[in-house]
């Protein structure tokens, strides 16, 4: 039995086909809007005076193993409403069918996400290249970065610095999410009352890696010292090697008569004593 199909099942829902024209590797599809109507980004209020109107490409799935490029007809519409500061608007299709400022459809974009996931930049854009979904190791990563979901829960571990806004002249205080490796915020100054006022604002930090100098310590230790905030000039992995001379001096104390013993071996006796090379 003969299984009939529409035309209009090959593209997202929400467009209507004009034309469909046939080249020897891709099939080109105009399509627009099916609504007459859109709504204004900025006040939401419903247009349907049309200004003009523009055409936009994007890749969509592929189709009999050819790419299935659509030639979008953009309307431009007049946003009637007074006191609204955008006169002339681009309709929106639905970030469920083209993104705004998109070049492939949502349902492409979202293969091509998996993709970047399971197989990685070039492994992902080799095999993309094979389902006739040509995207490059850029795009990939862009696609993969974009829709990852940040984070919501409260900061834990931070670390704070100072930075030079102009060297020698004026500086500020960085603060960084240790578990994310990101920068959370960036505050104008490096003053004791402006460190312990946002940390105040963020009672759910446990531990805190700081420079020793700015007056760190002091906001950390009035702002959290309630929530038994771990801090101490040595958690900075950046100051922790300041230690390090006083830490080898007192090792070398602890055992200074093995050292002793060391600088009176001869050359042939402490070459005797040390573990032979495999290949001698």
């Amino acid at each position: 039995m003969r299984a009939g199909i529409r035309i209009t099942s090959l593209v997202p829902s929400g467009l209507v086909i004009e034309s469909v024209s046939d080249s020897s590797d891709s099939i080109i599809i105009a399509v627009r809007a099916e609504s007459c109507v859109a709504e204004c980004p900025l006040c939401g209020a419903r247009s349907s005076r049309i200004h003009s109107r523009y055409d936009r490409q994007a890749a969509d799935l592929p189709c009999a193993g050819k790419e299935i490029r659509l030639r979008v007809i953009t309307r431009r519409f007049v946003c009637e409403v007074p006191h609204c500061r955008r006169r002339i608007f681009a309709e929106r299709f639905g970030n469920d069918v083209l993104p705004s400022r998109s070049r492939r459809t949502a349902r492409l974009d979202c293969i091509v996400h998996h993709l970047g996931l399971v197989l990685g930049s070039r492994p992902a854009a080799s095999f993309a290249k094979r389902l006739m979904l040509p995207v490059s190791n850029d795009t990939l990563l862009g696609i993969v970065r974009r829709r990852t979901a940040l984070r919501t829960d409260p900061l834990a571990v931070v670390g704070i610095d100072d930075w030079a806004l102009r060297r020698n002249r004026c500086y500020g205080t960085i603060v960084c999410d240790l578990e994310r490796r990101r920068i959370v915020t960036l505050l104008p100054d490096r003053e004791v009352a402006t460190v312990r006022a946002w940390l105040a604002d963020h009672p759910g930090i446990k531990i805190v890696s700081r420079d020793r100098g700015g007056g760190y310590g002091e906001a950390v230790a009035k702002a959290l010292l309630g929530n038994r905030t771990k801090h101490s000039d040595e958690d900075a992995s950046f100051v922790s090697f300041a230690s390090l001379p006083n830490g080898a001096e007192d090792l070398l104390r602890g055992h200074a008569g093995l050292c002793v013993q060391a600088l009176n071996l001869s050359v042939d006796q402490l070459a005797r004593r040390l573990p032979r090379s495999r290949n001698t």
